[in-house]
């Protein structure tokens, strides 16, 4: 037998069985409704469906890539712009250097026809100097000969005339020199020009001028100190002094020098009187 068999209970007594029942009713109910809604639960249950979105990229990745495409485009343009530049210099600098190797080709062409020009009348001059010479030496005989055909050529000269025969003869023997003015070299016109300068004459300076200095006259009516010149009157290329006897003096060239020769040596085209 328990302590506390005769200890009279302090449990209190139910008070209201009408609460106890209500609520055991509530909690009948509950489990009821649970229990239906468990039976039909599974019965009418919907899958659930969920739709995720994904970011959208193609408007970017578009752009990016015509970028890409506009970038590479303006690129191969450039690189067309330049091979078409490059090809153009090219092209004008192959121009221009064949341009100018002609220009070169002309310019030696042109000098390499002058100079035979050149020659060719040199040589024209030769022969017709050395056929004079030969006629010279048959009519002059020896220098004695020709001394007195010199003395007797200038007596028939007065005056002006007679001064200017006089100084052109003190010159032979003198070296041709082209442009020589004297007093021991001369060219033909300088000879000339000095020569009548000694009488106070002023004569142009060069063969086309001094062949219109005075009046045309005739080679069949020529005086002691007439001017002799060979090529058209205006257009000489050569000058002398008629001092009578059918003999001139002259500044002949290079290999003569100053010289007195018949007229048959280098027969004249014209003669203008200045006296």
């Amino acid at each position: 037998m328990s302590l506390t068999a005769h200890i009279p209970s302090h449990r209190k007594p139910r008070r209201n069985a009408p609460k106890t029942a209500l609520r055991a009713g509530v909690a009948g109910g509950v489990l009821s409704t649970i229990a239906v809604a468990g039976a039909a639960g599974p019965a009418q249950a919907e899958p659930v469906t969920q739709t995720i979105e994904m970011p959208t990229i193609t408007a970017g990745l578009s752009t990016a890539v015509a970028a890409s495409a506009q970038a590479t485009q303006q690129v191969a343009q450039d690189l067309q712009t330049q091979a078409q530049e490059d090809a153009a210099a090219a092209t004008a600098a192959k121009t221009a250097k064949k341009a100018k190797a002609e220009a070169v080709r002309k310019a030696e062409a042109k000098k390499k026809a002058e100079a035979a020009a050149k020659a060719k009348a040199e040589a024209a001059e030769r022969a017709s100097r050395s056929t004079a010479r030969t006629t010279l030496s048959a009519t002059s005989g020896s220098s004695t000969g020709t001394a007195a055909s010199t003395s007797s050529s200038s007596s028939s000269a007065t005056g002006s005339a007679a001064a200017v025969i006089a100084f052109a003869q003190a010159q032979v023997g003198d070296a041709y020199v082209p442009g020589g003015t004297g007093p021991n070299s001369w060219d033909c016109s300088g000879l000339v020009q000095a020569a009548f300068r000694s009488v106070n004459i002023d004569l142009p300076r060069v063969s086309q001028s001094q062949s219109t200095a005075g009046t045309q006259v005739s080679l069949s009516n020529l005086q002691p100190g007439d001017i002799l010149y060979w090529g058209g009157a205006g257009s000489a290329y050569h000058v002398g002094i008629y001092v009578g006897n059918g003999q001139f003096v002259g500044a002949q060239n290079s290999s003569t020098g100053v010289v007195q020769r018949p007229l048959s040596y280098d027969p004249p085209s014209g003669a203008v009187r200045v006296l």
